[in-house]
């Protein structure tokens, strides 16, 4: 029995060193054990989302923090505008209309990323937004949004108005920097590019969004980022934390930071161009174009019966576990992971794969084709 490669957009590979972190043995979290490690994992996962402050951390998953991040941050009444470009867009909607928030979408075409000016032409036509909200990666279409022109334009429309960013599938993997590209409130969850399992939920703040946490009502319980904020003083958890994933995350941040956070980044754009000319030189065409594709994932287009063979193929013969489209672009797309522990080898085994895969089925050589224009995209 083979392997598996998984090159999903999540869940992704986690390292073996990894494993053996989270199977050294359970402990008390009210312990001075506990407090240690969260004060370590504090001083080095606050250089991974551009803050000077605390990471809330929470045992939850990547869609929790979603919902934290509207809970905490959006009084009841509130205008509040989404941008939707993919499922993950479409999540956030859902979640905003479960409470009484007065909610405007923003719509853009599924693989295509937002255009800032236009949508500072959108935003100028409402009164009173206190929050935008968007994703960084679209996971299910692959796109990359211009995080720090769309930050620009909401500090222009209001220095009040909260900036607030869903990076579940970029963070860890596409250069994000909360400060820098004037994100309010940035969140993400542990199973892409931040190489664990699912499990943990982090929810990053600056002054301006804790102001409207501390303005907020007291509605809420377990999604209470005030608790968490006040336990994290001390260095503790407000609830019982999954504790062998903080064993996990301390492991992940010590790989990152002997990778060096830059050279992770730089990895990751190997990836996405290794990955993109070699799906060309099979004559796949790319969803997003190159000036919108994110680092960490990558969707690919063909007919219906293709993308159900490339799927099957690579799973059944070849042991390669990719995704397929969601929604509209159901049967439409497949999508390929390069996030987390994943690297430009694993872009040159699915790539020769697929030549052998498209070889047969299409009547075509496309031997050695994938290979080198992957390797020729970076040398």
């Amino acid at each position: 029995m083979q392997e598996e490669l998984l090159l999903t957009p999540g869940p992704t590979p986690i390292a073996r060193r990894t494993y053996q972190a989270m199977s050294q043995g359970i402990f008390g979290h009210r312990t001075q054990r506990f407090k240690d490690l969260s004060a370590s994992i504090q001083d080095r996962l606050k250089p991974v989302f551009g803050t000077d402050q605390d990471v809330v951390i929470l045992t939850a998953t990547g869609t929790s923090t979603l919902e934290a991040a509207m809970v905490n941050l959006v009084a009841p009444g509130d205008d509040i505008v989404i941008i939707v470009s993919g499922v993950f867009g479409e999540k956030f909607k859902i979640i905003a209309e479960r409470y009484n928030y007065k909610v405007h979408i923003y719509d853009v075409e599924w693989g295509e990323a937002a255009d800032p000016e236009a949508f500072k032409t959108f935003l100028s036509k409402l009164d009173s937004v206190q929050a935008v909200f968007t994703q960084a990666c679209e996971t299910s279409t692959s796109v990359l949004h211009p995080l720090k022109e769309l930050g620009q334009v909401v500090q222009e429309y209001d220095q009040y108005t909260l900036f607030i960013v869903d990076a579940v599938s970029a963070l860890g993997g596409a250069d994000i920097h909360m400060e820098r590209d004037g994100i309010d409130c940035l969140v993400t969850g542990s199973q892409k590019a931040l190489m664990l399992p699912p499990g943990l939920g982090f929810v990053g703040i600056n002054d301006k969004a804790l102001d409207k946490i501390n303005q907020g009502p007291e509605t809420r319980y377990y999604l209470d980022l005030r608790m968490y904020l006040a336990s994290l003083e001390e260095d503790y958890t407000p609830q019982t934390p999954a504790v062998t994933l903080y064993q996990g995350l301390d492991d992940v941040l010590d790989i990152i930071h002997e990778e060096g956070l830059e050279n992770v980044y730089k990895r990751h754009i190997k990836m996405q161009k290794m990955l993109r000319a070699g799906l060309r030189a099979l004559d796949l065409k790319p969803l997003v174009d190159d000036d919108a594709a994110s680092p960490t994932v990558t969707a690919v287009s063909s007919n219906e019966e293709e993308i159900a063979l490339i799927k099957d193929s690579l799973a059944q013969d070849y042991g390669i576990s990719i995704a397929g489209g969601q929604k509209i672009l159901a049967g439409k797309i497949v999508r390929i992971g390069h996030m987390g522990f994943m690297f430009p080898k694993d872009m040159l085994t699915i790539l020769s794969a697929l030549e052998a895969i498209l070889s047969q089925s299409r009547q075509k050589d496309y031997y050695g084709k994938a290979i080198a224009a992957a390797q020729g995209a970076v040398k």
